[in-house]
This record gives structure tokens, sequence and C-alpha cells, in this order.
């Protein structure tokens, strides 16, 4: 026997985990009912069938239930010209890239998939990432501020990338760009702001501030008041990051950042191309400098192997139909329709986007509401604490274009069905 199975051998015998015990973390998940599971579906579309968790073994499936829990929000990742473009891309270029994009796997889809998002996002260059979550910690890493500030709300990308970047992070409250001027100002040297002075003057002129929000935010579905945190990060001399995941070909072609008018104020712009263009993979856009230094500077892009090219192919043609096509009016319309229904039958819903999150309260209120729903058909799930603050559990619910009205009552019925079965209405 080997000197590597004598170790194993021992390991059985004395049953030790040398310090790893994945059971009894788990069971403590459980015991404060943080447990999550997979759910394999059988497609990705408004409509599909779901099945318990196999572990290890193949999935069964279930009947078919309406999906309202999923970012396809233009319900374009099983349109029939999306699907045609990533065959396309995968016959002409390779179904994956074979290396990082700075040895061989740098192609021209990437890059014009690149060019067309610069258009999008009205900047200089664009910048293609495995992720939206590999996009938030390289860059925000790679630019190496000195002090961060950060909505209390913000992505766990963007917190993760606060962490690695060894800055000093600075949470302001939620969409609050009073709370933002003041946390700036407690940081001057001169200890207040003057509107009427430099904000470089006031400081160490070689200290680097970077102000980071999401646009669109997941759980309230509210939109961060970009102008204003622009006017307070003019004010102080800071550079302003703007994660637009849940905005990116809703709004202009573009996102929040476009519809506000707001492109050459805003330093960096991120988002990503697995929610509303139905692929994979994460972007930033901005000046020519900026996207250079990222490519030498952020080790989640230096080495991480190229997007797939059926990927870049699928989302270059999603983001053509988001800003060519009907689809973004659609999902208005159907937004427009859900939320009046859902506030019609009493329910008290939250945000101003396509995020539709229906106010709760008890985490167990929540959880019974979401299986009830589920036994109507719709999935949508329950979001609770730690995810929210206590008290403030939700259901998240997300139409897609391509819901039919009929569809949309079903989800409506099914909420009336089990909120007043759980006394909610």
């Amino acid at each position: 026997m080997t000197e590597q199975a004598d170790l194993h051998a021992d390991a059985e015998v004395g049953g030790s985990n040398h310090g790893f015990d994945p059971a009894a973390r788990l069971a403590e998940r459980r015991d404060r009912n943080l447990d999550r599971d997979l759910q394999p579906a059988d497609r990705v579309a408004a409509r599909t069938r779901m099945a318990p968790d196999p572990r290890g073994t193949r999935p069964d499936y279930g009947d078919e239930r309406l999906v309202f829990a999923a970012n396809n929000y233009l319900g374009l990742a099983q349109d029939d010209r999306v699907v045609r473009a990533a065959q396309q891309a995968a016959r002409s270029v390779g179904t994956g890239a074979g290396a990082s994009r700075l040895v061989t796997g740098d192609t021209g889809l990437h890059r014009a998939l690149e060019r067309d998002i610069a258009v999008a996002k009205g900047t200089e260059r664009a910048l293609l990432f495995s992720s939206g979550y590999a996009a938030n910690v390289g860059t925000i890493t790679a630019l190496d501020p000195d002090v961060i500030f950060s909505d209390e709300l913000n992505h766990a990308s963007i917190i993760d990338g606060c962490r690695l970047s060894g800055a000093e992070t600075v949470v302001y409250d939620h969409c609050d760009p009073n709370s933002l001027a003041e946390e700036m100002a407690a940081r001057n040297i001169s200890g207040e702001a003057d509107e009427q002075c430099d904000a470089n003057v006031q400081r160490d002129a070689d200290e680097s501030w970077l102000v980071v929000t999401d646009s669109v935010f997941s759980m309230d579905g509210d939109v961060a008041p970009l102008a204003e945190i622009c006017d307070v990060a003019e004010r102080f001399g800071a550079w302003v990051m703007v994660d637009e995941a849940h905005a990116t070909g809703l709004y202009d072609g573009g996102g929040i950042v476009q519809r506000d008018g707001l492109a050459d104020r805003i330093e960096v712009q991120m988002g990503t191309l697995s929610k509303a263009l139905a692929s994979q993979g994460g972007y930033i856009a901005g000046s020519e400098p900026l996207v250079e230094h990222v490519v030498n500077a952020a080790r989640s892009f230096v080495f991480s192997t190229g997007l797939a090219p059926p990927a870049v192919g699928a989302a270059r043609e999603a983001l053509r139909i988001a800003r060519e096509g009907d689809r973004r009016e659609q999902l208005w319309d159907n937004v427009e329709y859900l939320r009046d229904g859902l506030t019609s039958l009493g329910y008290d819903v939250l945000g101003e986007t396509q995020i539709l999150p229906v106010l709760v309260g008890s985490r167990d209120d929540a959880v019974a509401l979401a299986d009830r729903i589920r036994d109507c058909g719709i999935v949508a799930p329950a979001i609770r604490p730690p995810t929210v603050p206590e008290g403030t559990s939700r259901i998240r619910v997300a139409p897609m274009a391509t819901h039919t009205t009929a569809e949309l009552d079903r989800c409506l019925d099914a909420f009336e069905i089990a909120g007043q079965e759980r006394g909610l209405l």
C-alpha cells in the first residue's frame, strides 16, 4: 500500500474530518432555515417542467409550471434567432475559446460583440468577461481604489470585489445621495465638503475614491438615483461605477445610464449577458484607457478562458433584438398588467421596474405563500433573511415579455388563492 493510500485508510478508520465537517455545516444551515437545493428545469422558457433535487441521480420531472422566477426578462433564451446565432458561432468559430483571450482565445466574434456593447452604452470600448461576477470582482480590484463607497444593498459580486481590493469600504444608505455625501465629507481632510472648492484640494491628491452602485436592485426592484450620485461624486472628485446587470437591454437599448443620459458622467458601466440578453458572461464599458488597463490588470480576465463563442453569438443577436425589436414594449406591458393586478388584490408591490417584489413580512408566511403558489402551478421564489432584512420577506415575481395575458391571469389567480388561504388578503 502506498503512503497516500495509508493516509486515506487512516482517515477512514479514525473518522477524522481534519477540521472539515460539511455534514455538520449543512445541518447548521438547516437549523437556521437557510439551506437551499437545486431543482432542475427541462428548459429555459416561460413554461417548464421542474424536478425535485435529484442529488446525484437523474431528474424526475413533474407537471409543467409557469416560471415567474427567471431573469430571462425578454424571453429570448429559446428564441429561434438567438439559437441560430449560437449555432452559427459554434460552427464558424468553435464551441469554446480554448484559452485566455491574452493567449489565443480572442476572436473576431468577441470583438464584434464588444463593439456593439460600446455603441449601446455610448462608450469608446467594452470588454467581455466569463461572468458578471468576474467582471465586478476583476474590475474593482484592477482599479485598486483607496476608498470605495458602496450602496448597502449592492450585489454580492460588488461586495466581494470591495473585499478583494483591500480598499477601505464605506457603506452608504440605500439609494441615498445625502448619505453618500455625508460619508464623503467625513473622510475629507478638511472635515467638511465645500461645493465651491476643488475636492482634490480637500484631500490627498493621490487618493482615489470609487462609488459603486447597482442601477436596478434585484431584490427591491428599485432604481438608484444615478444623476444625484454623479453630482456627489463629481463634487468630491470620485469615479462612479454602475452595475447594470438587471437593466442591460431593457432601457433605450442600453440601461438606466442610457435612459437617464448619463454615459458621459459615469466612468465604468458594467453589465451581464445572462439576463435580458439570454446568454452567459459579463462586460464592462468605458474609455479606451480604462478597458486597456483592465485587460492587463483584472485577474478574473487574465486568468480565465475567453467566453465561449456560442454564448457570444447568442448575446450579440439578443442585443440586436433588444435594441431594434418590440420585446421591451411587450415586457413593460406585462409588468404593468401584473403590478396592477397584484395591487388590486391587496398586495404591497415594491419597486418600479420589471422586478415585482410582493412584500409579505414574516419568513414563514413568505415560504408558505411561495409553496402554495407553486401548488397552483406558478414558480415564484420566497426571498427571506439574510438576503433581505427581518420583517421584509417577500415573493419575487419576474414576468417575461413572452408571457401571455392568460398566463399572467393564472399567476394572479394563484396569488389570490394562496393569499386568501394564508389570511394575507
